[in-house]
């Protein structure tokens, strides 16, 4: 499949100045919106291609967050790669820590990582919260999923549902992006793990794949590799290097943005029982020599649908559902977290036909995306102070 290399428009272009510029309104400024919370305004109307927005800083302190999940009252969930689970409240932006998550290992990269709902939550028999995290096993770690009931203010009891096959060196390529399929099971990326990038060709390992689970955590009898005895029953694709931004578009396709080496991170469609390369078929480069690794494109891989332009580092992905962004309905956003970027990218027919530079440096690094139900888009940045933001159409 062609790729699209991006091409920055006018209103793209203008990014490029020094930030002061850019700014539409003073920052800093604390204001009131009818029906959200007390927040500090960082932008009151940026403009974009359709329409300007309004950024707010809805709550900030935290040390390197990796994931927000938003309950039904309106309070966040935010994870900390230190371990900690944190209860946001929507109103004062105060946080307080919740008690119950497991110890996790914190070397490099790993940590406690995504966290997301039950589809069914709110109901009282389906309210589990689900989260990733590398639990520790001596000198190694292992890409893990656990869940645990949520009683109001509360955590309760752990239960542990899955964890990789095997334990290895910690620190590097977890993954551990989720997100719930319209049937109801649950996708899980786990990355390569960092030091044997081959791992991810192997079909009896978990690294460097995505799994699909039930929402107890086992191999559903459908999977595509569940008749193979070379595979692993939860393999749902392999070849992945370390996939750390997944959505489920409204008509059920999977898609994820994955960190590639130099130069080659990646857009991909999602399809059962496909193989996207890694590392035989690649778009980066080596880190220290800058020569290509692997071939560009081999028969029996998929080709990804985009390719990000430069070292963009995507973490977080989310599809625009919300009928108040209009023109955007049916985009992508996607983070980045060396590259502080967010961008908009426009699908048509399982391609990106356009894309639109909406932030860059603005807040920082862009570890989370998500579509909240209230109709905001919610950003999570990743630093020693870390913030939520929320993005709403600015009030004309």
């Amino acid at each position: 499949m062609p790729i699209l290399q991006p091409t920055l428009s006018a209103t793209c272009q203008r990014y490029l100045l020094p930030s002061a510029l850019r700014r539409v309104a003073p920052a800093l400024a604390v204001v009131l919106l009818a029906g959200t919370a007390q927040a500090e305004v960082i932008h009151q109307a940026l403009e974009t291609e359709q329409f300007a927005i309004t950024i707010e800083r809805i709550a900030d302190g935290f040390q390197h967050p990796w994931a927000v999940a938003i309950l039904p009252d309106g309070r966040y969930l935010v994870s900390e790669r230190s371990g900690e689970l944190n209860l946001v409240d929507p109103d004062s932006g105060q946080s307080q820590v919740l008690e119950g998550i497991p110890e996790v290992s914190q070397h490099g990269q790993g940590g406690l990582l995504d966290v997301v709902l039950h589809p069914e939550f709110g109901d009282g028999e389906h309210d589990w919260i689900y989260f990733t995290w590398s639990k520790p096993e001596g000198n190694h770690s292992r890409s893990a999923l656990s869940r645990v009931k949520w009683e109001g203010d509360s955590l309760g009891e752990v239960k542990h549902l899955f964890e990789q096959d095997r334990a290895s060196s910690p620190g590097r390529h977890y993954g551990s992006r989720l997100a719930w399929l319209d049937d109801g099971t649950l996708l899980m990326s786990i990355g390569d793990r960092g030091v044997d990038p081959s791992r991810a060709q192997a079909r009896d390992d978990h690294a460097g794949s995505t799994l699909r689970l039930t929402e107890t955590g086992e191999a559903p009898d459908d999977n595509p590799f569940v008749d193979d005895d070379s595979t692993l029953d939860e393999i749902y694709t392999l070849g992945n290097r370390n996939i750390q931004g997944m959505t489920v578009l409204s008509n059920g396709e999977p898609w994820a943005t994955e960190h590639g080496p130099r130069t080659g991170d990646e857009l991909n469609h999602l399809v059962a029982g496909s193989n996207y390369g890694w590392p035989e078929v690649s778009l980066g480069n080596d880190y220290s020599t800058n020569e290509p690794i692997g071939a560009e494109t081999k028969p029996g891989m998929v080709d990804p649908v985009y390719r990000f332009e430069g070292r963009f580092a995507p973490s977080g992905l989310a599809e625009v559902t919300s009928d108040a962004f209009g023109a955007w309905q049916g985009n992508l956003l996607a983070g980045g977290l060396g590259s502080q970027k967010l961008l908009r990218l426009v699908l048509e027919g399982g391609r990106v036909v356009d894309e639109e530079l909406i932030l860059e440096g603005d807040i920082g690094r862009i570890r989370d995306v998500r579509q909240g139900p209230n109709g905001a888009i919610y950003l999570l940045t990743d630093s020693s102070q870390g913030g939520l933001y929320r993005l709403t159409p600015a009030a004309l």
